[in-house]
């Protein structure tokens, strides 16, 4: 249906009177102009005489079919041959669909910084403020897209993640022969991350990181590794008397967290004490705003083994080891709710997509996806129960469409009740 409709969900809230509540939905012509909207700015990189499909009609099929799961260039022929008559409704279409080399070469070369930027505007109207949010941020490589006979290696690309939203913010590539230390501070510049708390890995435990973190008004819990081995052996020696004489005299603040579930037990304890509390620590001051060291001691109990886990980190909060333990333990989100679910639903890294642009442009078309599906709450399944529904449900894609590409007023948000 290209008009406004209503669909019906078993699980949809009710309101006082028992009735099932509607959620108000676009229509998919609106939908369309502002999906379009959002990617204006991309520039056709055919020649003319071979524009024989519509930029437009490209980038709205390839975006809809791989929120449907589509995994490469012929999936995305397929879905739009599939809805070819829905298609009809809102797209140009003058020759039919496109085949699945035309979306191969025009992703190829499409300007993969341009495409960012575009998303990065979609974001903009999705995300609300994110002051006092937690924001990982990490890195993933998509194995398949190496090129052994090109000498070319797998992509690498870093992503901001919003913990409450769950959104990707930005994603940035690692430039070849380079490293995450260099793109963090790249990606932290597309990000207004006033008020925020970021959490990295120990690759991004930099002194010039940290000084751009806190530059932009935010703050920073930065994993400890042996990659800064004067440091990190000091806060572990310190770590182990302190907890031998059980914090004598030391002002330590504590918190522990006991978790149960896929048939094993963790414990995580935290401790946190002032960076003063250390006495001479190792160069101190080239850690712009430097408050706190962590310890957090993880110990996981399965039917068989007990393991134990032992970290540190360096963070410009105050001493709370309850805040901290939520924001390190909420660092581990980018890896579960992204990347895993990159690998695992979209499969990411057995995708064999790896010439010119099309491996970062694809990768950017399965984060539009993400974000599309993480957008729309009413049908209370999987991620891969939310895919395949868009693939099999034009009333539901167009549900998860409005989620993310129709301003945040059309979406009910009236109350059940009324006082």
């Amino acid at each position: 249906m290209s008009q406004g409709f209503e669909t019906k969900f078993a699980d949809a809230p009710k309101n006082c009177s028992g009735q099932r509540k509607s959620t108000q939905v676009a229509d998919i012509g609106s939908i369309q102009q502002s999906l379009v909207g959002h990617f204006a700015d991309i520039k056709d990189p055919r020649v003319e005489r071979t524009k024989k499909h519509q930029l437009t009609d490209i980038l709205v099929i390839a975006i809809l079919a791989v929120i449907a799961g589509a995994q490469g260039w012929e999936d995305i022929e397929n879905y739009g041959i599939s809805k070819q008559k829905w298609l009809e409704e809102f797209l140009a279409l003058p020759n039919g669909i496109p085949s699945d080399d035309t979306f191969r070469r025009v992703f190829e070369f499409i300007d993969p910084e341009a495409l960012n930027r575009c998303f990065l505007s979609w974001v903009e109207t999705l995300v609300t403020k994110t002051g006092g949010e937690i924001i990982p941020i990490d890195g993933k490589s998509i194995r398949g897209s190496y090129d052994r006979n090109q000498g070319k290696s797998a992509l690498h690309v870093i992503s901001a993640w919003s913990s409450e939203q769950h959104l990707v913010l930005a994603q940035m590539k690692v430039e070849d022969k380079s490293n995450e230390i260099t793109a963090i501070p790249a990606l932290l510049e597309l990000l207004d991350i006033t008020g925020s708390i970021i959490t990295i890995d120990a690759m991004g435990t930099q002194t010039e990181i940290a000084k751009k973190i806190i530059d932009s008004k935010a703050d920073y819990v930065l994993a400890l590794k042996a990659n800064h081995p004067t440091l990190y052996h000091q806060v572990e020696q310190w770590f182990e008397t302190a907890v031998a004489e059980d914090f004598q005299g030391i002002d330590v603040s504590y918190d522990q967290r006991i978790e149960k579930g896929h048939h094993r037990t963790e414990i995580r304890q935290v401790w946190s004490a002032r960076v003063s509390a250390l006495g001479e620590l190792y160069q101190p001051k080239v850690w712009a705003g430097l408050q706190s060291v962590v310890m957090v001691v993880r110990e996981r109990r399965l039917w068989n083994k007990t393991t134990r886990e032992v970290q540190f980190y360096l963070t410009s909060l105050h001493s709370d080891a309850q805040l901290l333990g939520r924001a390190i333990r909420k660092h581990w989100g980018i890896e579960n709710q992204v990347h895993w679910t990159l690998d695992c639903t979209f499969a990411e890294d057995s995708c064999r997509i790896r010439s010119f642009h099309s491996p970062r442009n694809f990768a950017l078309l399965r984060r539009i996806a993400l974000n599309a599906l993480n957008r729309e709450q009413t049908y209370k399944r999987s991620l891969r129960q939310k895919m395949k529904r868009t693939g099999m449900d034009n009333d539901y894609m167009i549900r998860v469409l409005s989620s993310c590409f129709i301003d945040s007023t059309l979406d009910s948000s009236q109350p059940l009740c009324q006082a």
